[in-house]
């Protein structure tokens, strides 16, 4: 038997007037996906316990099958071990976004104008990152470079309990009532203030502007965590694991549950990824002897970030006739395989980020049953009356 998790980070979502009130899942053109709804299992899951806020990192781990309440330790180190960066048990990893910050003279008076600055090409922000290591790193904080406006910030032995806020949930705002605060607020704050004022002028940015692109004029610390331990995939599952996404975060998961970690070329974590291409690699693991493949595909959260409806239709419609399509016609040549297709949590339109509301899932496979009618989507899920309380059960349901 095989087996494959189809992931589209940030599908679900709430009608939408400029889409005559359907959730851009209605709206989309899925025939793949309604396909699978059809002829398999769809329901709801709660990937996000109770008290916990509504991230990428634990929505993943608990889909993955690792129960947050028991294993998840922040989001930073996660993509600390997917970046090769060795983590010492005192140290604190913060992820390094390179934002892009109004021009008002003082710091906290700044709007977050794009907490991905303009979606920053990996070599012009290492450029960035490499000046601010060398202008503000010291004995015990370092800078390293990552993918896109995607960084890290390691201090040793800093602090746990700082409070911060992700840039995507403050877009368009004011950042004053967002600075970190709590044990060592003092300290990021200032590394926040330097970094534009180291920032604003380089020669990366001068350039950005110039060309109509937004600057990344300052780093912002946030996401902080220590090392992680996780029991393997194999041991809890009984099955060889392959990760496929482009974004630290996930691939620093597969490590850390010692799966296969396939890089694929063209990936970005947006829009213009190499969809097909994840498609291929997917299915290539496991004709090479993976029992189970996770393929994560970034760019529906990123359109949900932006407040972009067009270009979420467009994320999930590729991720159906790219991904989905290959799959299915893929998957054909084995005997015994089993898909399943979910968002991790919800990144509405409306509110540009997460929230922690039930997804809808489907699942299905070289035993699917008669069509049935149903189509892949949030209400449709909500239909059946099934509800999953969490991923790691989904996971069992799924395996079984």
């Amino acid at each position: 038997m095989k087996y494959i998790v189809v992931l589209g980070d940030g599908m679900a979502d709430y009608p939408r007037p400029e889409l005559a009130n359907l959730t851009p899942l209605q709206y989309a053109k899925t025939p793949h996906m309604d396909s699978l709804a059809a002829r398999g299992e769809t329901g709801m899951v709660k990937t996000v316990p109770d008290g916990f806020a509504p991230g990428s990192d634990l929505a993943n781990l608990s889909v993955m099958g690792y129960a947050p309440e028991k294993y998840y330790t922040g989001r930073s180190p996660l993509e600390a071990v997917s970046m090769g960066i060795e983590l010492g048990n005192e140290d604190m990893a913060f992820r390094c976004n390179l934002v892009t910050l109004s021009d008002e003279p003082d710091y906290s008076d700044k709007q977050m104008v794009d907490y991905s600055a303009g979606e920053i090409t990996s070599e012009e922000a290492r450029e960035i990152i490499e000046t601010v290591q060398s202008e503000l790193g010291t004995g015990n904080k370092h800078f390293y470079p990552g993918v896109s406006y995607r960084h890290l910030m390691v201090w040793q032995q800093g602090p746990e309990e700082t409070i911060v806020t992700p840039p995507h949930d403050i877009s368009s705002r004011v950042v004053n009532d967002y600075l970190p605060s709590g044990a060592g607020a003092d300290t990021l704050l200032e590394i926040m203030q330097q970094s534009y004022e180291l920032l604003k002028d380089h020669p990366v940015n001068r350039s950005r502007v110039e060309r109509g692109l937004s600057p990344a004029n300052s780093v912002w610390l946030w996401g902080q965590g220590k090392r992680p331990r996780l029991p393997q995939f194999k041991d809890l599952y009984h099955l060889d694991g392959a990760v496929i996404s482009a974004v630290d975060l996930i691939m620093g998961i597969g490590i850390c549950a010692g799966m296969q970690v396939v890089k694929v070329p063209g990936v970005t974590g947006n829009i213009h990824t190499n969809f097909k291409g994840k498609a291929e690699a997917a299915l290539t693991a496991l004709h090479n002897g993976a029992d189970f493949a996770y393929l994560h595909i970034e760019a529906p959260d990123e359109a949900g970030h932006q407040g972009n409806t067009e270009l979420k239709v467009r994320a999930i419609e590729e991720i159906d006739r790219q991904v989905l399509a290959l799959l299915i016609e893929g998957l054909a040549d084995f005997p015994d395989y089993r898909i399943m297709l979910l968002p991790d949590h919800p990144t509405p339109l409306s509110i540009r980020t997460h929230t922690a509301e039930p997804v809808p899932y489907a699942l299905g496979g070289s035993s699917a049953a008669k069509a049935t009618g149903r189509t892949y989507s949030e209400s449709s899920a909500a239909a059946t009356g099934i509800m999953v309380p969490d991923g790691p059960s989904l996971m069992s349901r799924f395996l079984r």
